[in-house]
């Protein structure tokens, strides 16, 4: 008997010396551990979400714009300046120095012209001979003259182009060109001579031409037949 009440003694002393049940709540804190931070990194925060500008206010934008004051004064825009036809004015001009200095013979230039060299005489392609025959004796009256002595070539050149165009633009028909029978040039002979009826044959202007007659000239003239307009 003495030694299972010594037994229960020790079941006793063994229950009050164990450790106190724990609580529910205590069991469930200790289920889900709660997680700290490390020490050393700072905590991670989610983005937050970008902010919409603030209204744009017109008015106070423009609070310091002043309107422009009423005038009288009426429009009155600059006039703009008429077009110019530069190509065309450039192509006259150089149709005209073509005509002026051009080295081809016309076009229409008539080989009869060329074979009656040695009689001194000219008519273009496509006229009768009677036209030669009215020039020499005189049938239309001479309108205009031009003396070509104390030129150069190129002064001669150019003196008798002009002369031939402007006798064209006033509506001469029938001129005269004095260039001299080279009694005063080296050796006597004419300069001027062959070369003015050469540059005659090469002008479409130039209908005909031939020796003037001794009484306007003789062999140190020449008569021209120009078109009409």
């Amino acid at each position: 008997m003495a030694k299972l009440e010594d037994l229960k003694k020790l079941v006793e002393a063994a229950r009050s010396n164990a450790a106190p049940e724990p609580s529910p709540r205590a069991v469930s804190n200790a289920r889900s551990p709660q997680v700290r931070p490390s020490s050393g990194a700072p905590p991670q925060r989610a983005p937050l979400p970008p902010r919409s500008p603030p209204p744009f206010d017109l008015a106070q934008a423009f609070s310091d714009v002043q309107p422009l004051r009423a005038t009288k004064r009426a429009a009155n825009p600059t006039p703009r300046p008429a077009p110019i036809a530069r190509q065309r004015i450039a192509d006259e001009a150089d149709a005209l120095t073509a005509s002026k200095y051009g080295a081809e013979p016309a076009p229409t230039a008539w080989d009869i012209g060329q074979e009656q060299e040695a009689e001194q005489t000219f008519l273009r392609r496509g006229l009768s001979s009677d036209i030669l025959k009215k020039l020499r004796r005189g049938h239309w009256a001479v309108q205009g003259e031009i003396d070509l002595h104390g030129h150069t070539i190129d002064e001669a050149h150019d003196a008798l182009s002009d002369f031939i165009v402007e006798a064209r633009q006033r509506g001469l028909r029938c001129v005269r060109a004095i260039h001299g029978k080279g009694l005063t040039s080296p050796n006597r002979e004419p300069v001027l001579k062959g070369r003015v009826r050469k540059w005659l044959a090469h002008w479409d202007e130039v209908l005909a031409y031939c020796e003037a007659p001794p009484n306007s000239g003789g062999g140190g003239a020449v008569m021209i037949l120009l078109r009409g307009k």
